[in-house]
């Protein structure tokens, strides 16, 4: 919960953790987004901080209408620092473009702000791996801080693990994608695949998953088109 002073202040409970007010106009927020973005840079909550080149935090603009939250960065995200700009994010921004939505006006983060990888047997590729929930439950407050300073007024929640911890409970994604669902603070979430999942389908039959991923992803267009910005 948010500790607050009398005039506003943010008090951290803990000297790693600062946790924003709500409301308060976009510029405190931004300054805040700002502090927290730093004080995420050198958390070791969990071990992936350690083994990761670098914390990657949200992208987009305070006040943004819709809020797109994948399971963690990728090997290309890890290395530039940026959210969703690896094959994933190909494929995303590909959506955005059919879907005819801004990138800039919608904010992009993840579940998890660390890499988790594991070597190849070959080579020096870095390879993928779950985050485990408690990795995940370790970077809650940092993702909830991003919630409550952009104040989106919904979520798209790319994956299980962001699915799960944007509704505080394991969501089968398979049955629930395309529905929106409710978070503990009210605001909607439409559930549905990571991109990165649809990479791993054969060929022959990505175009169809594509088009019903798009299916998905449209019932959050009136969100997404909401120019507005505090």
């Amino acid at each position: 919960m948010s500790r607050i002073h009398q005039q506003g202040m943010v008090l951290p409970p803990r000297a790693d953790r600062a946790v924003p007010a709500s409301g308060g106009d976009a510029r405190e927020r931004q300054r805040i987004w700002l502090q927290q973005r730093e004080m995420a840079a050198t958390c070791r909550q969990c071990p992936l901080g350690a083994l990761a080149t670098q914390t990657v935090w949200g992208e987009g603009p305070i006040g943004a209408a819709l809020m797109l939250v994948g399971e963690q960065p990728g090997d290309q995200e890890d290395i530039r620092g940026r959210p969703f700009v690896g094959p994933a994010g190909q494929l995303l921004d590909r959506a955005l473009h059919d879907l005819d939505w801004d990138r800039s006006i919608v904010y992009v983060t993840n579940a998890v702000k660390h890499f988790k990888w594991v070597p190849a047997p070959r080579g020096k590729r870095r390879m993928h791996k779950t985050p485990a929930q408690r990795e995940a439950d370790a970077c809650e407050h940092w993702l909830e801080a991003e919630i409550e300073l952009v104040q989106p007024q919904a979520l798209v929640a790319l994956g299980a693990t962001a699915s799960h911890q944007l509704l505080k409970r394991a969501v089968p994604v398979l049955r629930e994608r395309g529905h929106w669902l409710t978070r503990p603070d009210g605001r909607k979430v439409l559930v549905t695949l990571h991109p990165s999942a649809l990479l791993r389908i054969d060929p022959a039959y990505r175009e169809s998953a594509y088009d019903d991923w798009l299916t998905d992803l449209r019932h959050a267009s009136r969100y997404a088109l909401a120019h507005a910005v505090p």
